[in-house]
């Protein structure tokens, strides 16, 4: 999860410099550029759990074959 974790500490980063802007240009591209990374934290948690559930099928599937 570094990358998830990587994502999110971009979304922080870019809510900060948004807060300290002094320009509203300034500001409204940091909270875009925040928006971005959480969006893109949101796919990788969505995959995570996707993966998760692919695994979790596969293994019972295995375990279905080799008690019958």
């Amino acid at each position: 999860m570094l990358e998830l974790e990587n994502y999110l500490a971009r979304a922080r980063d870019a809510r900060a410099a948004a807060d300290a802007a002094k320009l509203d240009n300034v500001r409204e591209q940091c909270l875009r550029a925040e928006e971005a990374w959480l969006s893109m934290a949101r796919r990788v948690e969505r995959l995570a759990v996707m993966q998760e559930r692919n695994e979790a099928a596969k293994a019972a599937e295995r375990a279905h074959a080799a008690a019958n």
